[in-house]
């Protein structure tokens, strides 16, 4: 009798954050379908902006739907922004399943508002949410997974998958604390990654699109309507197999990475790179000699138009 090969992330513990919902409720449904244990994190507010009482309904849902398909699973509520309930959610995965393997950081809200619209609290509560959240899991999974190393006398297993999103690589006019929050997730991202290889822990980031209860208006708006029968090339089911596989041995080369996925489609993002360079000629640049050089380079591009790495990579519909 022939026996099935083992699942990738079989005897793995993995902890999602912003599960309850959407593309983190994908995402721990693929971590489960593929062997993991899953801690399904999510806080319950039911507004997009973090409005609302909060709930352990999403979260203690989708542990369940874990469960009835024969996986293991555990609800937790806290506040990943908060300092102290990111610490027990990492130590409620280590508790219940002996060790944590896995951290996939998804927990977001959007309050959006031109830059020169957006108030202290708008601006504040969303880099709290995002970029604290995605910080404060992470250093309690790395000081978990440094401990482990120091006791093996060797690496351990470890992989963080944390989301950014293409508003950081291609602009958004009205999400300016959205976008700076996940840019500054890259940031931690590669920083993440040169600090704990060495501990046998990857980390990398994805640029999800994928039409949830946080961006449907937006891609209805741009002409992004669901279809009227099939699965949705927006769909999170998308973007879940990509996590799964970051999160899996087979990804032990891939650190630091930024990669965008939708709809069947996985683009590896490069690092910037120099597009010009441009020498002084005297001990320091003068303003004439920068006139002089950097007018022209500039001079046949449209007024107002920005960088955009995204409209390069041919990833915006135009």
């Amino acid at each position: 009798m022939s026996l099935s090969p083992p699942l990738p992330l079989e005897g793995r513990s993995a902890v999602v954050t912003g599960a309850g919902r959407g593309l983190g409720r994908a995402e721990a449904l693929e971590l489960a379908r593929l062997g993991a244990a899953v801690v399904v994190n999510d806080y319950g507010q039911p507004g997009r902006d973090g409005s609302g009482t909060a709930s352990a309904g999403p979260a203690e849902d989708v542990a369940a739907e874990i469960r009835a398909a024969g996986g293991r699973a555990l609800a937790h509520t806290g506040d990943v922004a908060d300092f102290e309930q990111a610490r027990a959610l990492v130590e409620s995965a280590v508790g219940e399943f002996g060790k944590l393997d896995i951290l996939v950081n998804n927990a977001g809200i959007l309050r959006d508002r031109m830059v020169f619209s957006m108030s202290e609290e708008e601006w504040d509560s969303v880099i709290r949410v995002h970029l604290k959240g995605h910080f404060n899991t992470t250093h309690f999974a790395a000081a978990h997974w440094r401990e482990r190393s120091k006791a093996a006398g060797g690496p351990v297993y470890g992989r963080i998958v944390n989301t950014s999103s293409e508003a950081f690589l291609a602009g958004s006019a009205g999400q300016p604390n959205y976008a700076a929050a996940k840019g500054g997730i890259v940031g931690l991202t590669t920083s993440t990654a040169l600090a704990l290889a060495r501990y046998g822990v990857t980390a990398n980031a994805i640029c999800p699109r994928a039409r949830t209860r946080m961006t449907e208006d937006v891609f209805v708006g741009a002409g992004f309507e669901p279809p009227a029968e099939g699965l949705d090339p927006l769909a999170p089911e998308h973007v879940a197999p990509l996590v799964g596989y970051l999160a899996s041995p087979a990804a032990e080369r891939i650190n630091g990475q930024l990669l965008v996925v939708h709809g069947g489609m996985v683009a590896i993002v490069e690092r910037p790179r120099v597009q010009a360079k441009f020498d002084s000629k005297q001990d320091t640049f003068t303003y004439d000699e920068l006139d002089a050089l950097l007018t022209p380079h500039y001079a046949d591009r449209p007024q107002g138009e920005t960088f955009a790495a995204a409209e390069v990579l041919g990833l915006r519909r135009r």
